[in-house]
């Protein structure tokens, strides 16, 4: 458990940096919010590329491992939403806090921490994870949303979701690395350096980003967002795991990738879309800081358990 803390506490020692020069003002909000753009579209996007380009559909694709991740988080998504409706929130607000109590930050944190610290072999599965949350649970609530408000689910909002998923770097640099691999076509030299070089950046990049826009985050309505982190960080990693231990079996290790990625903080692209629909932003901005403070003890726990498995 230790070791598991110490080899976890660099990343979140960066992402502290980037708290700490984002609460002095040294790196202000805008700079944060081109920081995170660079990550999110070029850095992090080369090494998706990078990585899927290097792996076969077969390899990243495993029906027992979606469905057990599906089961996991749809069971703690409906959890989430059933605790909001019971306290008289609406469709559009339960939806929100249910997004924070089950959508992690595989993308910033997840892909370069938990490839480093359980191997490269992780990369299939973290992957997966990934791709599922953002074609998903990224669709699932912005149709419930919009649906909500326009009192049906129309096909514009289905082409509004579809538009999305093409617009989003992290699903086209994973399509278009899947691509290339399955056309066995190799990667020339001079790109291959290229990906390197761009995608190193990301690993430092994303998690300072993470820390400086932790900065401008408010902890109000703790009460609630303190449900949502541990809906985050221990509903979720637990019935993810009984989805993937015992209904669904998966393969020990990926299992034990699956569980780890769901252990992970709330994801800072459910505040953009709290903040872009105006639904509830000071309590996704809490159950984000709260849950990414508590996951240096968390993750390490859950990652140390299932280095075991």
């Amino acid at each position: 458990m230790i070791e598991i803390l110490l080899k976890t506490l660099p990343f979140f020692a960066v992402i502290g940096l980037g708290y700490g020069a984002g609460r002095t003002g040294f790196f202000t909000e805008a700079a944060t919010a081109w920081l995170t753009k660079f990550v999110f579209y070029f850095a992090l996007s080369a090494m998706l590329f990078r990585f899927s380009a290097n792996l076969s559909l077969t390899e990243v694709f495993d029906l027992r491992f979606v469905v057990a991740y599906l089961w996991g988080t749809a069971f703690v998504y409906a959890i989430a939403t059933i605790v909001a409706f019971v306290r008289g929130l609406d469709v559009e607000e339960s939806a929100v806090e249910a997004q924070c109590a089950v959508v992690g930050n595989v993308g910033f944190l997840g892909v370069p921490m938990l490839v480093m610290l359980l191997g490269d072999a992780a990369i299939g599965p973290v992957m997966l994870v990934l791709a599922v949350d953002l074609i998903v649970f990224g669709s699932l609530i912005v149709i419930l949303v919009t649906g909500s408000r326009d009192g049906r689910v129309s096909v514009r909002i289905l082409r509004t979701v579809g538009l999305g998923l093409l617009r989003n770097p992290m699903i086209v640099s994973i399509t278009v690395g899947l691509t290339w691999s399955a056309l066995s076509i190799p990667i020339p030299g001079p790109l291959n350096e290229f990906v390197i070089l761009l995608g190193a950046a990301a690993t430092p990049g994303a998690l300072f980003a993470i820390g400086a826009s932790l900065a401008s985050k408010s902890a109000e309505r703790v009460a609630v967002a303190g449900w949502l982190s541990f809906s985050k960080l221990v509903l979720h990693p637990a019935f993810v795991a009984f989805a993937a231990l015992v209904l669904f079996p998966v393969e020990p290790y990926a299992a034990g990738v699956m569980i780890a990625a769901a252990s992970l903080p709330v994801a800072g692209n459910v505040y953009i879309l709290a903040q872009h629909y105006g639904i509830a932003p000071h309590r996704v901005s809490a159950s984000i800081l709260i849950s990414t403070a508590f996951s240096i003890l968390t993750v390490s726990v859950v990652i140390g358990w299932v280095s075991m498995l």
